[in-house]
């Protein structure tokens, strides 16, 4: 942050860390971590926080549901989502499997896929139950 000329303050630190140990989080999950270690930070801190990390490519969006999106660190490998209805349960999976319908909907349709925010809806397989596989 330092070397693009914004300060690394205490709360933008919080939830830098937050969103690091939370794996993939919301806004309202990453204000609860982060109140652990300051209670004063508000939900507004974190949106404009989350918002700048983002602009810094420091953290990454998805929308894995139809509530508020989810936030994980950036650099991670490039990967989309599997989203089990049933438990909530989110897999990432590396972007590769997704190749083949990447490459038919940019042939196809002239589209270019934004992996990072494929959100795969469906069950896990303790959710399905047997024989569903």
């Amino acid at each position: 942050m330092r070397s693009r000329g914004y300060r690394l303050t205490p709360q933008r630190q919080l939830v830098l860390e937050a969103v690091t140990r939370l794996g993939h989080a919301t806004p309202e999950e990453i204000v609860t971590e982060v109140r652990r270690t300051a209670g004063g930070v508000n939900i507004s801190t974190v949106y404009r926080t989350l918002d700048l990390l983002e602009e810094l490519d420091l953290v990454s969006h998805a929308h894995l549901s139809h509530g508020a999106p989810t936030y994980h660190a950036a650099g991670l490998a490039e990967h989309a989502h599997l989203v089990c209805g049933g438990c909530g349960a989110v897999q990432e999976i590396p972007s590769d499997v997704l190749a083949d319908i990447v490459t038919r909907l940019r042939d196809d349709f002239d589209f270019s896929v934004d992996v990072s925010h494929v959100a795969l809806a469906g069950r896990c397989g303790d959710c399905a139950g047997p024989g569903s596989g």
